[in-house]
């Protein structure tokens, strides 16, 4: 734990739902839900108006429709989110060398490494100085993302951070002084402490323990004994607010990994392994355009019964080579019992390294694997997807509203504009075509 409250963690608030609302006027301060919009969907995130009815994240999205069925349901848009992020995050770099990010949404920086003579408010790194340059940072966020907000802690360690970005959300500050750490935890419940899932709150609840506080009284030891070495300490040392983890700049990948959910369960074996081909070659084409290679494939299979398998096998050598990922994934599969049908499949590639072994010994690699031409009727996956940002010949940018019966619903509106009429249109029309944001190449200037 440091001296002084110099880490602050900053989380993006319902992010992809709150990116939707700004490039879609018309859904501004209306409930909206990201995630699979099919009978086994499940949210990403809910907007705050969603939220009031009880619709979180995880949660199915069949069960989120009964809580909220006049919710604007939509299956995301990665560039818009990938995009915004890269602003903040470009903004936090700005600040201090030392940013970690977690996710899209949210990451640490260490305000200890700032740069003194563009932020001079960081010299003394007092509570009242981190405080007006955390509004500040917060305002710039908004700035920077055109009216996103953002909830921030700031603290004397990540673990501490992290609380108290969650205790004022949205849009929320929260500074913990240093010595006041564990007055502030005492009160929370365990699971506040990370890693304490289902499984760990229900044996602390055996013993007694369901504060913070509770978690105190029992010696590390204790701790030990009641949950293995490596959780007992952890557990005991949160409780008692001591967290001296760094914040790392650079957080490396340790697996690349495709996955698809469908709509019916599937029970053709061949087509499996076409769409574990398929997913394979994905998984390949990532790692090369990261530079990466890796040795251990995995396969993930979830049953109609929400069985969920996984099954691995480890090269001697790193491959980013698209016919051995999905030779092996084809050879997992062959030792699982599918016929009961399957509703979801994946793979993935881990222990991952730079370099691949049969480029050092300039041996040659398998034949690119063919690509199946497969045909799946019930993926969760539609041609026009909700949400979708399209473009009309005549009526310029907008967005798929619903689609069904070969007719697509359009709201034509950006960021930008005012909310927008709605049109529909035949879903073969070819004035309306998908709209993808500019690659560098292609921007003007």
């Amino acid at each position: 734990m440091r001296a002084v409250a110099s880490v602050l963690h900053l989380d993006l608030d319902a992010f992809f739902a709150a990116v939707e609302q700004r490039d879609k006027p018309s859904l501004r301060g209306k409930p909206v839900v990201v995630g699979g919009v099919g009978g086994r969907g499940v949210v990403s995130t809910a907007s705050y108006e969603a939220r009031r009815y009880g619709v979180r994240s995880a949660m199915s999205t069949r069960e989120a429709r009964a809580r909220c069925p006049h919710a604007a349901f939509l299956t995301g848009r990665f560039h818009a989110y990938r995009d915004t992020s890269e602003r903040v995050m470009a903004l936090l770099r700005s600040v201090s060398p030392l940013v970690e990010p977690l996710s899209l949404d949210e990451a640490f920086v260490d305000l200890a490494a700032a740069d003194r003579a563009t932020y001079p408010q960081l010299a003394d790194l007092s509570v009242p100085s981190v405080t007006a340059f955390a509004e500040h940072l917060r305002a710039r966020v908004e700035e920077v993302t055109g009216g996103l907000t953002a909830s921030v802690g700031v603290a004397s360690s990540k673990f501490l951070a992290k609380v108290a970005s969650d205790l004022d959300k949205p849009d929320g500050l929260v500074v913990v002084p240093r010595g006041t750490e564990r007055d502030l935890l005492r009160p929370m419940s365990v699971t506040v402490i990370p890693g304490v899932g289902p499984a760990t709150t229900e044996r602390l609840r055996r013993v007694g323990v369901h504060t913070v506080a509770d978690l105190e009284t029992l010696s590390e030891d204790e701790l030990v004994r009641l949950l293995g070495n490596a959780n007992g300490h952890w557990l005991h040392q949160l409780a008692q607010a001591q967290d001296d983890r760094p914040v790392v700049a650079e957080r490396e990948a340790k697996s690349v990994s495709v996955e698809g959910t469908y709509d019916h369960d599937l029970t053709d074996r061949v087509l499996m392994e076409q769409l574990l081909t398929r997913q394979a070659v994905d998984v390949a084409r990532r790692l090369r355009k990261a530079g990466l290679s890796g040795r251990t494939v995995t396969i993930k299979v979830r049953l109609h019964d929400f069985t969920t398998l996984n099954r691995s096998t480890t090269l001697a050598s790193p491959t980013d080579a698209p016919a051995t990922i999905a030779r092996l994934a084809r050879t997992l599969l062959a030792d699982l019992d599918t016929s009961g049908g399957v509703r979801l499949l994946g793979v993935g590639v881990s222990g991952l390294a730079d370099w691949v072994q049969e480029d050092l010994f300039g041996e040659t690699t398998e034949d690119e694997e063919e690509l199946p031409d497969v045909e799946v009727p019930h993926h969760s996956r539609r041609a026009w997807a909700p949400g979708m940002d399209v473009e009309h010949a005549e009526m310029g940018r907008g967005w798929v509203w619903g689609s069904g019966r070969g007719v697509v619903t359009v709201r034509f509106e950006t960021a930008e504009t005012p909310a927008g009429p709605v049109r529909s249109y035949a879903e073969d029309d070819p004035d309306l075509t998908v709209w993808r944001p500019p690659t560098p190449e292609e921007e003007p200037g």
